[in-house]
């Protein structure tokens, strides 16, 4: 059954007003039937007074926690991410006074692949094979890692070949039958200053190929190689040296430029630059080995072929172009 439940209504009384006249029991009746109605009357009336303002409240509340979380929760995924989930290469903070910053030759490809990664590929190889098999024996310089040339040296049977390394080997890959040699050298400019010292050998007569020779007051020469490197008419160049995947690493703009003033001391040398795909690679090799002078291209190698021109005053002058009979071809990427 439903409990008793106490209906609200007037007591009906006699009309003599004594209370001697009303038993205890039924004046005990009376007083808490009042209570009970007034009670019941004024929660009634509490709860329709206070109804709109809690529910204001709540809906406030509500409101209020919700757009901190929204906040909170944008605020996270727009947070930079710590050093250690970063690229090495965007851990290095670029000041107002880095040019490679500036004028972005830090692009995602230039300077975001780590040395080991960018080892020759079998196209690259295959290229190489094809080239110093109809080239040998042959004057032979290379800057760069000696064991990615080793075979290439190897078919340098009767011809002369060095390697300027920046870090030696313990053991080396080569015949010591092939006339072959293998040097250390110390590389003193830094990826992240290339713009500036290009703007600067723009500037500096003595980085003019006008002498032909590699001069210390140009800071893109390097005037520390052995003699022999400067005594010697090189058939082909190859550029893969130093390193130059992070900004603090040496970079190739030193390496490319002395390759281009040695290669001008003969009657036609041919120069062969990897990574070209990163951008410091490609500035100073349309800088010092001119376009004109590109005959192919594969994978991220690039082949120029460059002529001597007496009294030259600058890189890449009419003269520096091709013949029409040896016109260049494929300037685009082979992948």
């Amino acid at each position: 059954m439903p409990p008793e439940v106490f209906h609200c209504h007037p007591l009906v009384t006699s009309k003599t007003p004594l209370l001697s006249q009303i038993s205890p029991k039924s004046r005990f009746k009376r007083i808490l039937h009042q209570k009970y109605c007034q009670g019941v009357g004024g929660r009634m009336k509490f709860t329709k007074m206070k109804l709109i303002p809690v529910l204001f409240f709540v809906l406030c509340s509500a409101s209020i926690i919700r757009f901190l979380n929204i906040s909170l929760i944008t605020t996270n995924s727009s947070a930079p991410l710590p050093p250690s989930s970063l690229p090495s290469t965007h851990q290095h903070k670029c000041s107002s006074e880095s040019s490679i910053c500036k004028y972005n030759i830090s692009h995602p490809q230039a300077l975001s692949t780590s040395t080991d990664a960018r080892i020759i590929s079998d196209k690259e190889m295959k290229f190489l094979s094809e080239f110093f098999s109809r080239s040998v024996p042959c004057n032979l310089l290379v800057f760069g890692v000696e064991h990615h040339y080793s075979s290439i040296a190897s078919l340098n049977f009767g011809g002369f070949t060095i390697f300027l390394q920046e870090h030696l080997q313990k053991t080396s890959t080569i015949k010591s039958a092939n006339n072959t040699q293998v040097h250390k050298i110390k590389y003193n400019t830094v990826a992240s200053k290339a713009y500036q010292l290009l703007k600067d050998a723009r500037e500096n007569p003595h980085c003019s190929p006008m002498f032909y020779q590699v001069s210390s007051k140009c800071n893109l020469a390097l005037s520390n190689l052995p003699q022999k490197v400067y005594d010697t008419m090189w058939d082909v160049v190859v550029v893969d040296g130093p390193s130059g995947d992070t900004l603090d690493s040496p970079g190739r703009m030193a390496s490319i430029y002395t390759a281009s003033i040695l290669a001008r001391r003969g009657n036609k040398t041919h120069v062969i630059v990897h990574d070209v795909d990163r951008m410091i690679e490609k500035w100073f090799s349309w800088e010092f080995l001119c376009e004109g002078n590109l005959l192919s291209s594969k994978g991220r190698f690039w082949h120029f072929q460059i002529l001597g021109v007496a009294n030259a005053t600058t890189f890449c002058t009419p003269q520096s172009y091709l013949s029409s009979s040896e016109t260049p071809v494929n300037h685009s990427f082979e992948k």
